[in-house]
């Protein structure tokens, strides 16, 4: 085969955009209360690597003495509530630093007021 896979356009109509948000908010909600106390310390490891200006991941709050999450969807709940709250923002994607998902692209996020500061 020396041609380029060709995939089609999705049919329009076939995707339900809010169904798919409700089930997204629906499954956030019910991991981010599987354990409030890791919750709880990755919210303040995320609002002190917001304080430093830098960007930083997952991996850098583990590497700080986060202990691991119960599940590993709890993190996208917690970096989405200080998104919203104005603590953080989305700095753009890097590789993760953690061996265990080899290399994987993650994201990155660095902590608002950095972006007012240098604007």
């Amino acid at each position: 085969m020396t041609g380029q896979l060709q995939i089609p356009e999705p049919t329009p109509g076939t995707i339900n955009a809010a169904a798919g948000e409700h089930a997204k908010q629906t499954g956030m909600t019910r991991v981010d209360q599987l354990d409030p106390d890791w919750a709880t310390d990755c919210d303040a490891r995320i609002a002190k690597f917001a304080a430093l200006g830098i960007p930083f991941q997952a991996a850098d709050l583990v590497a700080d003495g986060l202990d691991e999450p119960p599940h590993p969807n709890c993190w996208g709940p917690r970096f989405r509530a200080a998104a919203h709250a104005g603590v953080i923002r989305f700095h753009g994607y890097a590789k993760s630093k953690r061996a265990t998902v080899h290399r994987s692209i993650c994201h990155e996020w660095i902590g608002a007021e950095t972006e007012e500061r240098a604007a």
